[in-house]
Parts: structure tokens; C-alpha cells; sequence
């Protein structure tokens, strides 16, 4: 029987002794949130510092360390970031012109990295090992198994704060290159603030929702406004690409109990999970919840197998075709596509499904209409006119999906501020667009 615990020994080295073994012109992949590995990065860009490194590039996405990559133009040439999402330190240094981005689809990250990539080395955060040499890469499956297939060394950083995730993705001793023990409290995400808009638009999309209905939910203050506003529903489940804060509440006060799903009943579904502490502690060899790869998890065709599926995401902008930009102002990036129009797509191919794209009808005060004739110049679509379902403001819930362009003009001009609408108006019957 194999000394998996002597084995370890062998392999433990220190972050200095990983960053010494990278070579000019590497490709290194990470993946997202808690997965990624920081003392491994530091002792990366201090290399480079040096002068003895360049031409590395680090793959990421949902930077939550400050890593100097993302962080320091003076290493541009030495190590480049390349972000899956454009997040964080990521959208920072997109716009000052010392990253880079890969525009995707999130389900596709995994084709996309075993069509086009070949990595050097791929970087992960892990739980400590069990018996049987295994770590649990803890909160996040996500793309992982793609890179670990592709790369020609792992790294690993084990942390004991890591949750062990039973049933996410696992990787042995032998697979391993080197490990760095680097414990320290994981990061978490600040509760957001509930306002009198998101909390009415919480109220809103939630007495769409039916008891029985099998959630996905975004990060921000309208979706734990819509947690909040669920906790008296009854038999919820969860199918979502991010695990939040407010589906541990939902679990435990008994709104989510997963039994009405028609795959994966009894279990919460995801790809990845990154909030409170609660959320750590509720993964942490908890069976109930499955962190499984984004390419299954974001599927359409997955998605959609569980009747009356329930999708809400956000957006910057809305055009009066009901396009919809989540990512860009103007030209600036802000972030990706993610997993919007995959969730948009399995809710609206699900019996019974909806998916609500919410937001609040104004910016910088009340200032700026978030409901406009036309995209920003520049903006990106992120999710089309024809895949567009149900569109929600504090002023109420448009229906667009299967409707008439100039139906679509009048909902969406209702639910705007009032302070916009005469402008709206007047720019539609110009156009010729409000009949």
C-alpha cells in the first residue's frame, strides 16, 4: 500500500521553490475565487520583479487576490493576465491596457481551454489530503478538470480552511508536481446592502416564482433581495452556476428542500460557491450540495430538465429591442458574459421557466436612464433580443419574450422611471418603433 503521507512529504516545497521551477514563455491556469492560489502568484511576480521571467501569462477568472499581474503595469511583458470574466483587478488592468481578456460563454470555458490551450502548469487551492492521498479542490469545480487534463504540471497551495467538498471535483497526490502549504482565513464576501429598489424588485420577481420552482441566483443586493422575499415559498431547489450567501438561508430556514427537482433531487447544484462563511462551512463534507464542471452545470440542455426553472441575473443597460448589456459601458469593460444567457436560455426552454433580467431603472443618482433608445456606443450585447424573457424594474415586470417589437417599446417604457418616459417616447415614435 502506497505511503500517501511520505509521498506528501516528498512533494512538499515552498512557493519560492514552484515560482523557480516556471519558465519564460509558460502558460499557468487558474480558476476561480477560493480555487486560486496566492502565495504562488506572489512568489511569481517577485521572480519577475527580478528580471528572471517574461513572457508568462495567467489565465483567471474572479480574481479575488490583489495580484500584482493584475495589479502592477511595470510587469507588463514579464507576466500577462488573461481573464475568463474581466473582474476585480482583472477589469482594472484590461482598461489601463496590461491584460487581456477571452470573451466566452461560461458553460464553454472547458471546450474552449482543451481546443486552444496547452498549459505549462495549472495552480489550485485544495483541502487538506484524506487518507487516501485525495484533495478536494473545496468550493469550486468550475473548469478545473479541463486544465488539470491539459496541463503538464500542478501545483497545488493546501489550505486547512479549505472545505472538503464531497461530491466536487477531487485530485490524487500522485497527479501533483509540488504543494505549498499556505493556511489562512479565506476570503469572504461583504453582505450587501438592502435598499428600498432592490428589496421592491426582490418582491417582484418573487411572486413570480411558485413553490416547487428550482432557482438560480447572481451576487448583489436584488439577488439577496429575491433570497429574502423567498423564504416563505416552500420545496424551492437550486440548479446555479454561483452558490450565494442567501442559498444557505433559504436552505436552512426550509424553503429549499430540492424535492420537486427532476435531476439531481435532494441536491443543490453548482459550479462554484463563494459568499459568507456559511457558505464554507455548509460545503464542507456536506453530500447535499454537488459542485460539479461548468460545462455540465451551464448546459442549456441541463438546465432545462428541471420544470419551472427560474433564472435572475442583472444588466447595465436595456435598448428598446430589449437587448441587453451586462458587461461593458460603452467601450469600457466591467465584466463577461458569465452564465446569463446560459441560464437565460435552460429557463426559457423549461417547462414552466422564466428567467428575469433585474436592475434598477437609473444610475449616478437618478441621472442616467438604464432603460435607453439605444445600447451606449460600443456597449456589448450580452444577451440578444430574441433570447430576452422578462425584464424587471422597481416600476414593474416586462414581458418581452414572443412579443411585438412596439409591445415590447410600451412595457419597457412603463416600467422605466417616470422621469425618462416622455423622452423614451418621444425617441420611439420618431423611430417609428411605438405604434
Amino acid at each position: 500500500m502506497t505511503d500517501y503521507p511520505a509521498l506528501y512529504q516528498q512533494k512538499k516545497i515552498s512557493a519560492d521553490e514552484v515560482a523557480a521551477r516556471v519558465e519564460n514563455g509558460w502558460l499557468i491556469g487558474m480558476d476561480a475565487a477560493l480555487a486560486q492560489t496566492p502565495a504562488i502568484m506572489d512568489a511569481l511576480c517577485r521572480r519577475a520583479e527580478s528580471g528572471a521571467l517574461s513572457g508568462v501569462r495567467v489565465q483567471v477568472l474572479l480574481d479575488i487576490f490583489p495580484f500584482s499581474f493584475l495589479q502592477d503595469e511595470h510587469l507588463a511583458g514579464k507576466i500577462t493576465g488573461e481573464s475568463w470574466f474581466a473582474s476585480n483587478g482583472a477589469r482594472k488592468a484590461l482598461a489601463a491596457g496590461f491584460a487581456d481578456f477571452i470573451p466566452n460563454y461560461y458553460r464553454d470555458c472547458p471546450r474552449h481551454i482543451r481546443a486552444n490551450y496547452d498549459y505549462d502548469a495549472f495552480c489550485v487551492s485544495v483541502s487538506p489530503m484524506d487518507k487516501h492521498g485525495y484533495f478536494s479542490l473545496g468550493t469550486v469545480t468550475s473548469y478545473s478538470p479541463a486544465m488539470i487534463d491539459k496541463a503538464k504540471h500542478i501545483f497545488v497551495e493546501v489550505n486547512e480552511n479549505q472545505p472538503r467538498a464531497v461530491c466536487g471535483t477531487q485530485i490524487h497526490i500522485s497527479q501533483i508536481d509540488g504543494l505549498v502549504e499556505n493556511t489562512f482565513e479565506l476570503p469572504t464576501l461583504p453582505a450587501p446592502k438592502l435598499d428600498d429598489i432592490s428589496i421592491t424588485i426582490g418582491n417582484l420577481i418573487a411572486e413570480q416564482i411558485p413553490d416547487g420552482a428550482c432557482i438560480q441566483l447572481g451576487i448583489g443586493a436584488i439577488p439577496d433581495a429575491v433570497g429574502l422575499a423567498l423564504k416563505s415559498k416552500h420545496n424551492l431547489g437550486i440548479h446555479t452556476e454561483m452558490f450565494t450567501s442567501s442559498m444557505v438561508d433559504l436552505i436552512e430556514c426550509g424553503a429549499v428542500d430540492n424535492s420537486h427537482k427532476q435531476i439531481h433531487r435532494g441536491k443543490s447544484v453548482t459550479t462554484f460557491a463563494f459568499g459568507s462563511k456559511a457558505i464554507n462551512d455548509y460545503v464542507d463534507d456536506n453530500p447535499a450540495i454537488e459542485i460539479l464542471p461548468v460545462d455540465y452545470v451551464n448546459n442549456p440542455e441541463v438546465i432545462c430538465r428541471n420544470d419551472n426553472m427560474i433564472s435572475i441575473n442583472a444588466a447595465l443597460e436595456v435598448d428598446l429591442f430589449g437587448q441587453v448589456c451586462a458587461e461593458s459601458i460603452g467601450t469600457k469593460i466591467i465584466s463577461g458574459s458569465g452564465g446569463q444567457v446560459d441560464y437565460v436560455r435552460g429557463a426559457c426552454q423549461s417547462k414552466g421557466g422564466k428567467s428575469f433580467i433585474a436592475f434598477a431603472s437609473t444610475a449616478k443618482d437618478g441621472t442616467i436612464s438604464k432603460i435607453k433608445p439605444s445600447l451606449t456606443p460600443g456597449a456589448v450585447v450580452t444577451t440578444s433580443k430574441n433570447d430576452v424573457d422578462y425584464i424587471v424594474t422597481e416600476y414593474g415586470i416586462a414581458h418581452l419574450r414572443g412579443q411585438t417589437l412596439s409591445s415590447r417599446v410600451k412595457q419597457l417604457i412603463a416600467i422605466a422611471h417616470p422621469n425618462f418616459r416622455d423622452e423614451l417616447t418621444f425617441d420611439a415614435r420618431k423611430r417609428g418603433i411605438l405604434i
